[in-house]
């Protein structure tokens, strides 16, 4: 078996330290060595060659940002963040996310002591799936590139729903951007931290002509607008008249998230039916491929991002594997056909 061979970048000595026990317990990944700022680290990578690095956002000498865009311009290599739960650790690790890193992970709250089993699964499991996604050197102006939108007419009616996860914040971008001002309502659940929400609301609306906010519970939706779920409840979309409106949900994760994708395409199936097209994007596991099988069933168009363009092709893969896709596409081509598949509806 051939281990993933790590590198964890920290400040903290005890943070190393817990972070290397966390990792002992993995047969398959390997701690071949810690770095304690980021000039340490620099020396490190050239000596170990590691193939996967978790890295602290705030060091001494050289901010992990700064880091971060040096390495994925020079020597890119799948990264997984270390971050704090608060605005400016959101924001932080937004910024990282935009410059390359694969996923992010909050610090362990519990390494002064405790069971920090859940914790322990869950960063090995992204370390896991970061070692088997692909990397891009980071350019100037880096971003997920999407061509301008060529629609003759933009629909009047329907309903986009978009779901994701792992590469998510990218991608949702770079759909929005591709989508002009008067777009139906999009409606839009990915996986990530309450704390991290509004920051996340804030780099959508200024990703193109779209404007971007955090879902309220009873809101209609309105078209030129995208919804998004905050990160402690469910968004599900309820029938109004001849339009729809927003449903905060507060009940138990689904598919182990809150907010779960799969809970807002089926409530896009029973709502929009055939007035919605969905589109599920890069993400690890499989949460709304079953609820974007219910969109298609009721007569939704759908859509799952494709293998090559995907962080991770979990979620969409399992949408095409189980038939809930009725095209694979890459990322750039996604915005466009989601306005044609509309405009279909009409």
């Amino acid at each position: 078996m051939t281990r993933i061979r790590l590198l964890i970048v920290d400040d903290s000595a005890l943070m190393r330290a817990v972070l290397g026990g966390v990792f002992d317990s993995a047969p398959d990944i390997e701690v071949v060595g810690t770095a304690q700022d980021p000039y340490d680290a620099r020396d490190k990578i050239k000596a170990l060659n590691p193939d996967v690095l978790t890295l602290d956002v705030e060091m001494p000498r050289m901010d992990g940002l700064t880091f971060l865009r040096n390495l994925m311009r020079l020597r890119p290599m799948p990264v997984v963040m270390l971050s704090t739960l608060t605005a400016e650790g959101a924001e932080t690790t937004l910024q990282a996310l935009a410059y390359g890193a694969v996923d992010f992970m909050q610090k362990p709250v519990a390494a002064q002591g405790g069971d920090i089993s859940d914790y322990a699964a869950e960063i090995i499991g992204k370390v896991r799936a970061a070692a088997r996604c692909p990397v891009r050197a980071l350019e100037a102006g880096a971003g997920p590139s999407v061509p301008p939108v060529l629609v003759a007419a933009p629909p009047r009616r329907g309903l986009i729903a978009v779901g994701a996860s792992t590469g998510g914040t990218e991608a949702i971008k770079a759909v929005v951007r591709g989508l002009p001002a008067r777009t139906p309502p999009v409606v839009v659940s990915q996986h990530l931290p309450f704390a991290f929400s509004a920051s996340f609301a804030k780099h959508v609306d200024q990703a193109g002509a779209l404007r971007a906010k955090l879902a309220e519970d009873g809101e209609p939706l309105a078209a030129g607008t995208v919804y998004i779920a905050p990160g402690n409840r469910h968004l599900r979309v309820l029938r109004r008249g001849d339009g729809y409106s927003a449903r905060l949900d507060d009940g138990g994760p689904v598919n182990r998230h809150k907010p779960s994708v799969d809970v807002m395409f089926h409530s896009v199936a029973e709502a929009a039916g055939a007035e919605a097209v969905g589109v599920l994007l890069t993400g690890m596991g499989a949460d709304g491929a079953q609820g974007l099988k219910a969109m298609r069933d009721a007569g939704a168009g759908t859509l799952a991002q494709d293998e090559a363009t995907s962080v991770v092709w979990g979620m969409p893969g399992e949408a095409c594997r189980i038939g809930a896709a009725g095209r694979t596409l890459p990322l750039d081509r996604i915005p466009a056909t989601l306005l044609e598949m509309l405009n279909r509806r009409r």
